[in-house]
């Protein structure tokens, strides 16, 4: 899945993507479809297959770097002493021409679903099992993208079809939020319908199965507030064999070197296809962001996790090893090969313990938290014993996410979505407004189409 190639375009959908999209030009394993009239091309199921392959390239392309200025950015884990985004971001000096304010290499990845979704299908027999596990993991990766969409900025323009003639209209309005994610609960429970429940090897991490759709699912109930839909969709992904906490052990391993039985979808890079992990977290005093002063101080003692993540000898650590090892100290500025774990078992067992939280079942919400700490070396918690470290149990299980998933790009999108964001983020930065809670669209983006409308915010 991780071998690359490149192919050319069609001359007129490039022009269309002058308008909204920004194409990856790297492509995965098989010679996939790039953003073209698509038409004529599938004809086959290697054709289809291909086609979606490619989906799965622009996806390395529009999360490389923004999964941590989206995930963590504007958040309390970080520190940074960057200009540019980085520095805007943990300011809350957001403006319209942030470089993570665009959104062209989402709706890349959308365009290049909605050409599988449509094509796909008339190349197979109707119901034809292969046919229907590739439109899955189109539609899965289409709520993806849009997940993001909507948690960045909030109401954004809903394309569920490809661009294939000047006819179309190109000036789109924003759709409602949650119009959009009662869509992409639709396309997810298509995918944890009709994606396969394995591939095998590798490939069970770094393509969309039936586990991956049904993790995606609990991430969005949960933003959702579905407390009692997310509970059923973590135990569809917690009672998948494919799926098994590593011991702390082997821990890092999960990121150094991917493909672990904790993960469950992770974007493949290799020495062709790249990331920008090294320019995020090691690149020591030149990196986007080191280890925040408060992060560093909400570890408890003996904590296996802390030493695996940072230098705990250094007063002021410049560099995050969680991703690249304990002891990592070449500063090279070359992009990285490392996959970036987009979803896990331990980020699935903490929002089922905050579900159940929500609910009142606080023996089971338990029952889950100390399954992560006893991995962490640290004692069980009761109900009295949260309330005395953390004030409650709610609090207790976002601390648990803060450090196991820490810089993997869960943490601002966990402060919203539990509506601490101001609460955490105000002493820091100010951030004191709900509607500062979305980014600007990018000027790009309002320039392009007079349809659009800034977010009041920063209008």
């Amino acid at each position: 899945m991780k071998k690359l190639m490149k192919i050319s375009r069609n001359i007129f959908m490039s022009m269309l993507t002058l308008v909204f999209f920004s194409c990856a030009e790297n492509l995965l394993e098989k010679e996939p479809v790039s953003s073209f009239s698509a038409q004529g091309f599938y004809k086959t199921s290697s054709d289809a297959q291909s086609g979606v392959y490619g989906i799965y390239d622009a996806a390395q392309s529009a999360f490389s770097l923004n999964f941590s200025l989206w995930g963590e950015g504007r958040a309390d884990a970080v520190s940074t002493n960057q200009s540019g985004d980085p520095f805007l971001l943990q300011e809350n000096n957001l403006n319209p021409t942030l470089n993570s304010a665009r959104w062209d290499n989402l709706y890349e990845t959308i365009s290049r679903a909605n050409y599988a979704i449509k094509y796909v299908p008339p190349v197979f027999e109707e119901g034809e099992e292969f046919g229907l596990q590739l439109v899955g993991q189109a539609r899965a990766l289409r709520a993806l993208c849009y997940f993001y969409a909507v948690r960045v900025w909030g109401d954004v323009p809903l394309i569920l079809e490809p661009y294939e003639s000047v006819q179309q209209d190109l000036f789109n309005t924003r759709t409602d939020a949650e119009t959009i994610l009662d869509r992409m609960e639709e396309d997810l429970l298509f995918a944890a319908e009709h994606c396969r429940a394995s591939f095998g090897g590798e490939r069970d991490r770094n393509l969309i199965t039936q586990g991956g759709a049904n993790a995606l699912l609990v991430q969005l109930y949960m933003w959702r507030g579905e407390y009692t839909s997310a509970i059923a969709a973590a135990e569809k992904v917690m009672d998948n064999s494919l799926y098994q906490l590593v011991s702390i052990n082997d821990w890092s391993k999960i990121f150094t070197q991917g493909y672990s039985n904790e993960s469950i979808f992770e974007i493949g890079y290799n020495e062709v296809q790249t990331n920008s992990l090294r320019v995020l977290y090691a690149l020591g005093s030149d990196s986007n962001f080191f280890p925040s002063e408060s992060f560093r101080n909400s570890f408890e003692e003996s904590d296996q996790r802390q030493a695996l993540i940072y230098d705990v000898t250094a007063a002021q650590p410049r560099k995050i090893w969680k991703f690249f090892g304990e002891g990592f100290n070449d500063e090279s500025p070359d992009p990285s090969a490392n996959n970036i774990v987009m979803v896990r078992l331990a980020d699935i067992i903490l929002l089922k313990a905050e579900a159940h939280n929500q609910l009142g079942e606080v023996d089971e919400a338990l029952a889950l938290l100390n399954t992560i700490r006893a991995r962490a070396g640290l004692e069980s918690l009761t109900l009295n014993s949260a309330q005395t470290l953390y004030g409650n149990l709610e609090t207790a299980i976002l601390h648990e996410r803060s450090i196991e998933l820490c810089f993997e790009g869960h943490r601002w999108f966990d402060l919203v979505r539990t509506g601490k964001a101001m609460e955490v983020m105000g002493p820091i930065n100010g951030l004191s407004q709900e509607a500062n809670l979305v980014w600007p669209l990018h000027q790009d983006a309002i320039n392009r189409n007079p349809n659009l409308v800034q977010n009041g915010f920063y209008d």
